[in-house]
């Protein structure tokens, strides 16, 4: 496909915020935070520099998977999934943020260890879950700011 497949390596910058569409699909997104770091041949020394901040979204079983995993502010990860540059106009100028329609997402273990469990795809969910992440949709259908699906979704995916 002709698509810009990217991998990131970063920081959880903010909570996961889960949700369930107006059609029922999971969805999640979270902020990833990426902090290069360059050697300064003047000062000998590593130096980071200007941190960017990427919208990661994930869709269906990987939405659901990462809710139900614990993902928390400054967690290590590793994203792989389709580039996505976003124009959009706020306050009379045009602006422009770079999102990932995540198709893996995993704790990056060459900075800890992580605990897995296989997913049950009949109901990972629970009554709880689907509450608070319908509690969620609402808010959002209320502001107006309700994501919007992949137009052209992998088959493969549902």
């Amino acid at each position: 496909m002709n698509e810009a497949q990217i991998t990131v390596i970063g920081w959880v910058a903010d909570v996961p915020q889960y949700l369930i569409t107006a059609n029922g699909t999971p969805y999640l997104s979270m902020r990833l935070a990426c902090t290069p770091r360059r050697y300064d041949r003047t000062t000998g020394q590593w130096a980071d520099v200007e941190t960017m901040f990427l919208t990661v979204n994930c869709w269906r079983g990987l939405a659901e998977n990462v809710n139900a995993s614990e993902f928390a502010r400054g967690h290590p990860v590793i994203v792989t999934g389709r580039l996505r540059i976003r124009q959009y106009e706020r306050d009379g100028q045009w602006r422009y943020c770079a999102e990932i329609e995540a198709t893996t997402l995993g704790h990056d273990l060459s900075r800890g260890t992580a605990d897995f469990r296989a997913a049950s795809r009949s109901s990972s969910l629970t009554e709880s879950d689907r509450r608070e992440a319908q509690e969620v949709s609402d808010l959002f259908a209320l502001t107006g700011d309700h994501p919007s699906e992949p137009a052209a979704a992998d088959p493969k995916a549902a």
